[in-house]
């Protein structure tokens, strides 16, 4: 729904600065324009070609009406207020008709906020304007581009909706949105939930789901669930996880941390990071996991080769011995960390008598000398040896 302009903050930003700048900046209105569509060709990609057509003929015009627009909301002249909106809507509408990203079109609007700001400071230097008034020149700026980004993600939205056809293909849009990477705008957002019929809640958590049987059986969930049971890498979102989860007999959950819906891309990455540590033999497997329960797993494993990069330096004393000799060695050591290097209490953890315990710590004694007594490195060394272990690796 397109809002009075006549009450928008921008209007009243660009109201309050002296009708006399507006006279004075008009003969730079066109050049102005210029510089906007050359910095959005510039700065992203999906615009870097010839504007063409109508689709080239509505974004031209839009950016001569978006400076004009702000000129006249100087002087306070109406004569546009009433369709100026509703022609960013139109921009939207028609960016989706020609296959055009949500992304790329609200990119085009920040780059064409930032080449504005530079042109109208650079004008303001040069007429030696005071600073208070290039400050609200700066502030009726960016309102005003984040005005019409929303009139034109809310016109593409809105056809993306009217597109899809069905509910179910708008929540599996308003799904997508969500979990896009890099984050969808909640504008975007917000309008596409409108079109699924979905309110949008405060908290959810995101599902990786991987069926048990090759007969895959859709699960019972609530109103509130969106779902994605078709992709590559099945998954739901859901305001109630307990409520959700407690019937899938189909399907194993790997359960990603509980987040606002802004970060529901994040809660997907450890929750399919999870499962696939599960399916790793890594994390023992059960018909729903929680990636909360194995947080330290999933913080020491979440990148292999800095794993082996500190493996490689830390554990170098134990390249020369025997496979059985490092896992020995190696198990030992993790003991003597773990236990503060109390002979009794490492033997009994690793069921073997004190005195080869002795034996062993001399060993490594021989192995590590001073590391041993560094607090830094027993950190690295119970860090490394903890991932190997977790792996079922050798620490070679």
């Amino acid at each position: 729904m397109i809002p009075d302009m006549a009450t928008s903050q921008a209007r009243r930003l660009w109201f309050s600065l002296p009708a006399e700048l507006a006279r004075r900046f008009r003969p730079h209105a066109d050049r102005l324009a210029t510089k906007i569509l050359d910095e959005i060709q510039h700065a992203v990609p999906e615009y870097a070609k010839p504007l063409e057509g109508q689709f080239g003929e509505v974004i031209v015009r839009a950016i001569e009406q978006a400076v004009l627009s702000c000129l006249d909301s100087i002087e306070d002249t109406r004569s546009t207020s009433d369709h100026w909106g509703r022609m960013f809507h139109e921009v939207g509408r028609r960016v989706y008709h020609d296959g055009g990203s949500l992304n790329s079109l609200q990119a085009a609007y920040r780059a064409g906020g930032q080449a504005a700001w530079r042109y109208v400071s650079s004008f303001g230097q040069s007429m030696r304007l005071p600073v208070p008034m290039l400050c609200v020149s700066a502030e009726a700026i960016f309102a005003y581009v984040d005005e019409i980004s929303s009139y034109s993600v809310e016109g593409y939205t809105l056809a993306q909706a009217r597109a899809t056809g069905t509910l179910e293909r708008r929540r599996r849009r308003l799904l997508e949105l969500i979990l896009a990477t890099p984050p969808s705008s909640p504008a975007a957002v917000a309008s596409m939930a409108k079109a699924a019929q979905w309110e949008v809640p405060e908290w959810v958590t995101v599902v990786a789901l991987e069926p048990l049987a090759e007969e895959q059986f859709p699960p019972v969930l609530g109103a509130d669930v969106l779902v994605d049971l078709e992709g590559a890498s099945p998954c739901l979102l859901t305001p109630d996880p307990a409520r959700d989860l407690a019937e899938m007999p189909h399907w194993r959950a790997a359960v990603g941390p509980r987040v606002r819906v802004s970060d529901a891309a994040t809660s997907l990455h450890w929750a399919r990071r999870t499962l696939e540590l599960v399916g790793a033999g890594v994390i023992p497997a059960a018909p729903v996991v929680h990636s909360a329960d194995h947080l330290t797993a999933l913080w020491l494993l979440q990148d292999r080769f800095l794993l082996d990069e500190l493996s490689a330096r830390v554990l170098a004393p134990f390249g020369p011995l025997t496979p059985k000799q490092q896992l020995r060695l190696a198990e030992t050591l993790l003991a003597w960390v773990k236990c503060n290097g109390n002979t009794l209490d490492i033997a009994r953890l690793l069921d073997i008598h004190p005195q080869t315990v002795r034996y062993r710590v001399a060993q490594l004694g021989e192995l590590f000398g001073d590391r041993l007594g560094d607090p830094e490195e027993r950190l690295k060394m119970q860090i490394t040896l903890e991932a190997h272990h977790l792996l079922g690796t050798r620490p070679e």
